[in-house]
């Protein structure tokens, strides 16, 4: 296996619901992903993308196929095993934000580390360091919940780096913005790919978001339809 093989996925399939009332959200899906990749994964709604993320992000199940996240099968690790590399090796960035209102940027950003093994004493200087990546230090003091939508992202953002994790995965993080913000926070994250090489994975509905990146997966009906590099 590549030593730079991050995410390879195999005949993963995803089933809800029992026999007659089953639903089939993923089948048969085969894919990988190396560090340093930009990767967008865009489909219409239903089309199970959302429901890869929530497998590649560990933060579900598949029944049946393999999932290695560098070079080590996952899909029968215990809770406490897959909650251990979410929050050492995963960032995550929704569309919702998901920021404590009424607390700091800073205090927003350091909150991973809170659950890392990175010594306190290094907390600091990652925070602005990841604040600094998105442009959003003179904001580092304000309450969250006082930010415009596209600060908020980048908080989301900053947050999610300031562990330096293998891979963030950014699900629909335009879809609450409008369009000049939205092209911002895609510059970011662009930037953060081409200037220090983070790996990316991101959902979207929209092509022209997705032409952010440099390869493209196009999922409908739980299939992979279209692999394309750009």
């Amino acid at each position: 296996m590549s030593a730079d093989l991050l995410i390879d996925v195999k005949h993963l399939r995803k089933v809800y619901g029992k026999e007659e009332r089953q639903t089939v959200a993923l089948d048969d899906v085969s894919f990988s992903m190396n560090s340093g990749d930009f990767v967008a994964m865009m489909g219409p709604s239903g089309s199970g993308k959302s429901t890869l993320l929530q497998l590649l992000g560990l933060l579900d199940v598949p029944s049946a196929g393999t999932y290695f996240f560098e070079g080590k099968e996952t899909t029968h690790y215990s809770g406490k095993q897959l909650a251990r590399i979410r929050n050492e090796k995963m960032g995550f960035v929704f569309q919702a934000f998901n920021l404590l209102p009424k607390t700091s940027v800073y205090d927003n950003v350091v909150l991973p580390l809170l659950y890392s093994k990175i010594p306190s004493s290094h907390w600091k200087e990652r925070v602005l360091s990841a604040v600094d990546s998105v442009g959003l230090h003179h904001r580092l003091h304000h309450e969250s919940g006082m930010l415009s939508g596209g600060e908020k992202q980048r908080c989301a953002i900053a947050r999610a780096l300031v562990t330096d994790p293998a891979i963030i995965f950014a699900d629909e993080p335009t879809g609450n913005l409008d369009s000049k913000s939205g092209q911002n926070i895609m510059e970011i994250l662009r930037g953060l790919h081409e200037k220090k090489r983070h790996t990316i994975l991101l959902i979207t509905h929209e092509e022209r978001i997705a032409q952010y990146a440099e390869r493209i997966i196009t999922v409908r009906d739980g299939l992979i339809e279209r692999d394309v590099l750009l």
